[in-house]
């Protein structure tokens, strides 16, 4: 039987057309792996961050006092740990301040955003669970490692404390963001790891030097220390997004003036 032209033109657009599906549908089946395996990595991270950050706060039996660069030091040094494990996977964020800076700065959808909130601060919940469940110390009625201001601050210099070290981290990581920067990406875990630590030696006796939402929720939800708690949620918001909008709009602005 023959084929007439028509008949062939119309099968090779069919087969055109199941082609061209095809690559869509695993395009979107790509794509949609790509963020959920992203949004899991936010969730583990930010675990990992609460719990191995905060059993760096548990007591030592035998020792009359936590030594004072302990926690600063284990928090450092596992935001280093997640940032080297996870960056590649999901930027590593860890934190909403610093996944709302990334919405403001366009390097990713609200939608987008909102998932990595959910997942860090779900993360940071279980990640204190588990470390109650391991460690041999009463952590809920203690209250380790929640985040508590000085008694000898007013609430809004609290604020101000969280505002000010949360605009410091997400300084670096605009700067980190900024196009010209681009070839000086190495070493990025240490850097942040060394900023964590920096920032948490001269917060961490004023505020507990949160700067992170999520890492202030989940030892909140367990041991019920909700005292002044809108503090490390207002504060690394504003300080985040200031410091986001800030540096979008004036430093980026002159990327090509020469100097």
């Amino acid at each position: 039987m023959a084929v007439t032209p028509g008949k062939h033109l119309a099968n090779v657009i069919e087969s055109v057309s199941v082609k061209c599906r095809n690559k869509l549908s695993d395009k979107i089946l790509i794509k949609f792996c790509e963020t959920w395996r992203a949004v899991l990595a936010e969730f583990i991270s930010t675990l990992l961050l609460v719990l191995l950050g905060c059993l760096s706060c548990v007591p030592i039996q035998g020792l009359a006092y936590q030594p004072p660069l302990y926690a600063p030091l284990g928090f450092g040094f596992v935001v280093l740990f997640n940032i080297q494990a996870f960056a590649h996977i999901s930027g590593a964020h860890m934190n909403p301040s610093v996944t709302l800076a990334a919405i403001l700065w366009g390097k990713m959808s609200i939608g987008l955003g909102i998932a990595y909130m959910i997942a860090q601060c779900v993360g940071s919940i279980l990640g204190y669970g588990i470390l109650i469940a391991l460690s041999p110390y009463d952590l809920i009625t203690d209250g380790i490692c929640t985040t508590q201001h000085h008694s000898a601050l007013t609430v809004y210099q609290a604020l101000a404390v969280e505002v000010i070290l949360t605009a410091a981290l997400n300084f670096l990581n605009c700067a980190l963001w900024d196009p010209k920067n681009e070839k000086s990406l190495e070493s990025v875990a240490l850097k942040f790891g060394f900023t964590i630590a920096g920032l948490s030696i001269a917060g961490g006796p004023l505020t507990g030097c949160s700067m992170n939402p999520a890492r202030s929720l989940g030892p909140a939800v367990w041991t019920g220390a909700w005292a002044a708690h809108w503090i490390y949620w207002v504060g690394p918001f504003l300080g985040g997004s200031l410091s986001a909008i800030f540096y979008k709009y004036v430093w980026l602005n002159n990327k090509d003036d020469g100097m």
